[in-house]
């Protein structure tokens, strides 16, 4: 198991540790949860994107390798 440092300021320290202590949480599970849930919420993102980029490829015209050579003239 790995162990990662995270600085922060005395406020962003006191602000955190309030929370997790005012709703009962374990630091480390609820920043390892954050974390986490960030990265799903990007890799969605991604996920949409690339879907939305695959409709919009379907919509494009294709050419077919003799389109093409004799589009240039081969």
């Amino acid at each position: 198991m790995s162990t990662i440092s995270l600085r922060l300021s005395d406020a962003e320290n006191q602000l955190l540790q309030s929370y997790v202590s005012a709703n009962r949480l374990n630091l480390s599970s609820f920043i390892r949860d954050v974390v986490f849930e960030k990265i799903e919420d990007d890799m969605g993102l991604d996920e949409s994107r690339i879907l939305r980029a695959r409709e919009l490829l379907k919509k494009e015209k294709t050419y077919d390798h003799e389109e093409v050579w004799k589009e240039l003239g081969v």
